[in-house]
């Protein structure tokens, strides 16, 4: 009880959970949909039917309120902090998530009106909470290894996908497809992540380096002593004084960082092309599609939706192995890896999918073909978590200077939101139109972000595609793990002196792959956790 006690009292660890929750959050709302969308008295008290276009529509319409959710609260985190921030963006998610849950109770006029502009204000939130709480985290993270903390904190999200589908699949299996708190029962149950975390922010600091940012020394020094006691927070802060006034010029706004000429435009490009890549693996429809996406491998659709909770389950606990490798073998290495590995599983689901829509007609069993497509399938997944799922989210808080983190992950929520929402919106379209070869589609989305990652398109200072004088040893996309932001931002410095994007060529190649000699990180510069270890 004592360790417990000391666990739930201790800063540090308080704020690990409290990220961690909020992440799960996000993953919530993708299986909160999987079965929603084939639920007949959602889509009768709708107005549309299973296969109407409009499916996507409502979901992705959801991907859009989280673009200019991140927009807003970087902005709001920016100007009166990281907490009022995270604590407006809750808010909005609770008010959203309750509008979704009262559309057509009670009444038929207009409930899918309702039900999007719950949709799009329940986005608004999520975005802002995904745009703010890895800078938050990242400011006030105690273990040293960047990649292995967000890592975690993202096979939280895939709790929350598995804690929504969960109790989706139960209450629909104990309802039925035809009763309406089958579906209302799972989105109001949301609200339990709102409303606890709303409840304990107050227990959490700001974050320090917000508040000499802010020329606020006396709560920053206040803030530090809570987290790291009377006799260690007083270093803490000169060291944290002594970072501000080196960053104090190198101010960075949005102009900088979208503009071609500006200075952080070629890192910008590395964050978005790196969240188009992740909606192009296609695991933002597998994760709202799921059971429709068993289903085209010849599967009944009660045994569709088992599959389904089996592959995410798998999803969660493989994900043990993105911590463990991310800060060993460096982010660019799982994402190529991670994008061809995906691409070939899909190739191979597309061969399965066109035997299991014509086994009768071939005289093959059924079960012959939708078992090793499931397991396949189950692969594809795991791979995507261990190579995708929180690399794209963790590359901009380590090429970013402090003073543009926020602005920085704004624009990879942006990216993220619109990409998804082209995404879940094109999928009901190819389930109902492409059926089987809609797998083929994600082989050659999958290849191509491998190839964008492995293969820099790219000459300084244009954005044309150049498919001439491609070498696949040059690198586009460069390895940031083991290395300070200071030597990740001397690269892009080099790159631009070069007048090139090719990685081979910048520093004889060292971004290529993790530093010689590191396997879990080092401790100086950026290395370390902003506040350090407190160890």
């Amino acid at each position: 009880m004592s360790f417990l006690k000391e666990a739930l009292m201790d800063k540090k660890k308080q704020i690990v959970v409290f990220s961690s929750t909020a992440i799960a959050l996000y993953g919530y709302d993708q299986g909160m949909m999987s079965l929603i969308n084939t639920n007949q008295d959602y889509l009768a008290t709708i107005g549309i039917a299973e296969d109407d276009p409009l499916v996507g529509v409502i979901v992705a319409v959801y991907y859009l309120g989280c673009a200019v959710g991140a927009v807003l609260a970087s902005l709001l985190a920016d100007k009166v902090g990281r907490k009022p921030s995270i604590f407006v963006s809750l808010a909005v998610t609770s008010l959203g998530n309750l509008i979704m849950f009262i559309s057509g109770l009670g009444f038929s006029t207009g409930a899918m009106p309702i039900f999007i502009i719950g949709r799009i204000i329940m986005g608004l939130g999520v975005g802002g909470i995904d745009s703010v709480i890895p800078v938050y985290s990242s400011e006030l993270n105690e273990d040293g290894g960047r990649g292995k903390a967000l890592a975690q904190e993202f096979q939280s999200n895939i709790f929350g996908l598995n804690m929504a589908f969960g109790l989706n699949l139960f209450i629909t299996i104990a309802l039925g497809k035809m009763n309406q708190w089958a579906w209302r029962v799972p989105i109001i149950a949301m609200q339990i992540y709102p409303v606890l975390l709303l409840s304990f922010i107050a227990r959490l600091p700001e974050t320090p380096r917000w508040f000499i940012s802010h020329e606020r020394d006396d709560e920053a020094k206040y803030a530090l002593n809570a987290i790291y006691g009377e006799e260690e927070g007083p270093s803490k802060f000169e060291e944290l004084k002594s970072a501000q006034e080196d960053e104090s010029s190198q101010r960075i706004n949005y102009s900088d960082m979208l503009w071609p000429s500006g200075k952080s435009f070629h890192p910008t490009m590395v964050t978005v092309m790196g969240q188009i890549n992740q909606a192009l693996t296609g695991y933002g429809a597998v994760s709202v599609y799921g059971p429709q996406i068993f289903e085209l491998l010849g599967f009944s659709v009660r045994r569709a939706e088992y599959l389904t909770l089996g592959n995410y389950i798998s999803y969660f606990f493989m994900m043990t192995f993105a911590w463990l490798l991310i800060d060993r073998v460096g982010r660019r290495i799982l994402m190529i890896g991670g994008a061809f590995g995906i691409s070939a599983c899909f190739a191979i689901l597309t061969l399965f999918g066109g035997l299991a829509m014509n086994s009768e007609k071939l005289g093959i069993p059924n079960l012959a073909v939708s078992i090793p497509g499931s397991v396949v399938l189950y692969i594809a997944t795991a791979t995507f978590g261990i190579g995708w799922l929180s690399q794209p989210w963790l590359i901009p808080t380590e090429i970013y200077p402090s003073t543009a983190r926020a602005q920085g992950t704004a624009i990879s929520v942006v990216i993220w939101g619109l990409a998804n929402f082209a995404v879940t919106l094109l999928t009901p379209i190819g389930f109902n139109n492409l059926n089987y070869w809609l797998f083929l589609v994600f082989a050659v989305t999958n290849a191509f972000a491998g190839w964008w990652t492995w293969v820099r398109p790219f000459s300084h200072l244009t954005l044309s595609i150049l498919i001439t004088d491609l070498d696949v040893q040059q690198a586009y996309s460069p390895e940031t793990g083991g290395r300070s932001f200071e030597e990740n931002q001397g690269f892009f410095e080099d790159a631009k002196d070069h007048s090139t994007w090719y990685v081979s060529k910048v520093n004889k190649g060292e971004f290529k792959h993790m530093p010689k000699g590191e396997k879990d990180g080092g401790e100086d510069g950026e290395r370390a956790p902003l506040l350090g270890n407190g160890s």
